[in-house]
Formats: C-alpha cells, sequence, structure tokens
C-alpha cells in the first residue's frame, strides 16, 4: 500500500495527497506518465523511462518542471518512504491548473507533479508467468498519438474490463488494416515457426514501451532474429508462441487469444527463458544505502 505520495514539492500522506480541482490532468487529460519497475531496491531502465518522459513532454509542449538530477531524487526518496523493496514508482506530470479552458493560455500554476511507489508481489507474478495470460482482441478505437504516454486510458481501460469479462486478462487493439498493434497496456509480440521475434514496428500507432526496447537489446544479445512488422490475430493464433511486454509484466506468456490456444496452450520456452535473462542487460539503478531504509 502507497504511504507516502510526492505532490508539487512536498511528500504527503496518502490520504493527504491531493491537487487542483482544475488540474488539466483532471480535465482534460493533458498529462504524461511513466511506471518503471523496482526490484531489489533499484529502478529498472531508469534513464530510458526519463527519456521517454521528456519527448513525451516535448511533444504536448509542457515544460519540464525538474532535472534529470531531481527527478532520481524524487525518485528515490518515493521509494524509501515507502519501504518499497520490489513493486513500481509511478510518475506524472500535468500541464498546471487555471479556471477551465480549451486554450493553454488558461493555466495559471506551474506543471503539476505526483510521484507514488508501492511494493507488488514478485511471487504472485512469477505465478502468473508460469500460467501464461490470455488476450482477447478488439478494434483500435484510440487516438493517431500513441507513441505518446499520455493518461488519456480510457479506451484502454475500457478494452481491459471488456477482456476481463471473457476471462482474458489482457486486450490487443486491432487496426483497420487487420493487425495488432499493441495491448491496453503493453507491447505485442508472436515467436514464429521459423523462430522469428515479431513485434510491430514503433510508430505513432503504438507505444515504444521501454521493456520492449530492453528486450530487443537482449535479442540481439543471443542472437535471435527479430521482426519489426505488424501481424494478424489469425498469424499470431498459429504462431509457436506469443507474449506481452511492460514494465509491471516484464516478459508475460500468452498461452490464448480469442479463445484459442497458442501453441500447447502453455508458455513457451523462448518466452520463459527471455523473461528469465531480461534483467541481465536491463539498467539497474540501485537506491543508495541511505534510501533503503
Amino acid at each position: 500500500m502507497t504511504k507516502v505520495v510526492y505532490v508539487n514539492g512536498t511528500y504527503r500522506r496518502y490520504s493527504d495527497a491531493l491537487i487542483h480541482a482544475e488540474d488539466r490532468g483532471f480535465q482534460f487529460g493533458d498529462a504524461i506518465y511513466e511506471v518503471c519497475e523496482v526490484r531489489d531496491r533499484a529502478v529498472v531502465d531508469e534513464d530510458r523511462h526519463m527519456a521517454r518522459l521528456g519527448r513525451s513532454l516535448d511533444e504536448l509542449g509542457i515544460p519540464a518542471p525538474m532535472s534529470t538530477g531531481a527527478w532520481q531524487r524524487v525518485i528515490q526518496e518515493t521509494i524509501r518512504r515507502n519501504r518499497v523493496k520490489n513493486g513500481i514508482v509511478y510518475l506524472q506530470v500535468s500541464r498546471g491548473a487555471g479556471p477551465r479552458n480549451f486554450l493553454f493560455d488558461g493555466v495559471e500554476t506551474p506543471p503539476t507533479v505526483v510521484c507514488l511507489s508501492r511494493p507488488q508481489s514478485r511471487a504472485g507474478q512469477e505465478a502468473i508467468a508460469e500460467k501464461g495470460i490470455s488476450i482477447q482482441s478488439m478494434p483500435d478505437n484510440r487516438w493517431g498519438r500513441c507513441d505518446i504516454k499520455t493518461v488519456m486510458l480510457l479506451p484502454a481501460s475500457l478494452a481491459k474490463e471488456q477482456a476481463k469479462t471473457t476471462g482474458a486478462q489482457e486486450a490487443w487493439f486491432v487496426g483497420e488494416d487487420g493487425k495488432v498493434r499493441e495491448g491496453g497496456s503493453s507491447n505485442a509480440w508472436i515467436i514464429s515457426k521459423d523462430n522469428e521475434l515479431i513485434t510491430p514496428k514503433a510508430t505513432n500507432e503504438i507505444l515504444r514501451g521501454i521493456t520492449r526496447t530492453t528486450l530487443i537489446d537482449l535479442i540481439e544479445r543471443d542472437g535471435l532474429t527479430l521482426v519489426e512488422r505488424g501481424f494478424t490475430i489469425e498469424e499470431a493464433q498459429a504462431a509457436r508462441e506469443a507474449f506481452i511486454t511492460s514494465a509491471t509484466n516484464l516478459v508475460m506468456p500468452v498461452v490464448e487469444i480469442d479463445g484459442r490456444p497458442v501453441g500447447n496452450g502453455h508458455p513457451g520456452s523462448t518466452s520463459v527463458r527471455l523473461r528469465e535473462s531480461f534483467h541481465e542487460v536491463a539498467q539497474m539503478r540501485h537506491l543508495p544505502a541511505t534510501a533503503t531504509a
């Protein structure tokens, strides 16, 4: 459970962590965010996450609220105050607050900054990975700039909720061309019969996942074959293996898509091996000794 939240320069109890009623993140979804894995008191791939956060801010024209060094200190202190050894740290930046106005010139405050951290059970995630997850596909009804990590997540939330009603744990968005784009909160992958690791190319139609990027490093290290292209649901169902990637799921095997098993209906050996090896190539920024209390 989150105990302490950083909000606009101060650390507050969870119940007291409040933002302005007319914050643009709340009223317009005019905000961006990042989620980093915390593993053994180390922030995973922090530099890549912060680079993407900076890009998202630039794309929306939101001024950077602090330097990279300041972000690192906020992240470390938030993790320390919440005593998180394994879990996540979440950052969110909105354009700020002011009388409700579609135009940016109504903003009267600096950007709103929130950082929180909470523990998650590694054993629980490993138990899920041992069985694999199910996917439900649905038409992509999101906006055209999915490459920006904004908080406009209602389509993803509705898709994941709909997937849940079918017994699936994730949704895959399918474009008008019939090709899978990505999951509600993950990137999509399949492994072909020819042992090619296939994932959609990172365009404005998908988010360039940090876990996706680090996994590509692992694929190159191990001499595997990467192919960046779209694939259909039918191709995914006929694939040797399938999996998703995200900071909270790492490499998560997919064993069923739209009610049909993938491969033998169990996590594939390559997916399992990639999951086990992921942190061998990921950046691990350990908290200072003073931040591990």
